[in-house]
């Protein structure tokens, strides 16, 4: 629906345009350069304005803990008939 609405008015805008004959005489295009040129300014001016807003307070984030890695007890692994020594990580 919104679709044919969008076209709708397209259509009739078209329609309206072809049929209105367009002249510029005297100062009309001068006029409308330098009005445009006001507005483009004025509302340039007030989108680009810089907005100054507060710092956010500081945080404290605390380090991450120190790790690493170091071997084990030895464990017996029966299954290849071996003491080994498995990887313990070590965290303080």
């Amino acid at each position: 629906m919104k679709r044919f609405l969008l076209v709708t008015i397209a259509a009739a805008s078209l329609a309206a345009s072809a049929t209105t004959p367009v002249r510029a005489g005297g100062g009309d295009v001068a006029a409308g350069v330098i009005g445009g040129l006001a507005a483009g300014t004025i509302i340039g001016a007030a989108v680009a304005s810089p907005r100054y807003y507060a710092p956010p307070p500081p945080v404290y984030v605390a380090p991450p803990p120190y790790c690493y890695w170091t071997r084990g007890e030895p464990v017996w692994d029966g299954y290849r008939g071996v003491w080994t020594y498995p990887s313990v990580r070590i965290c303080q």
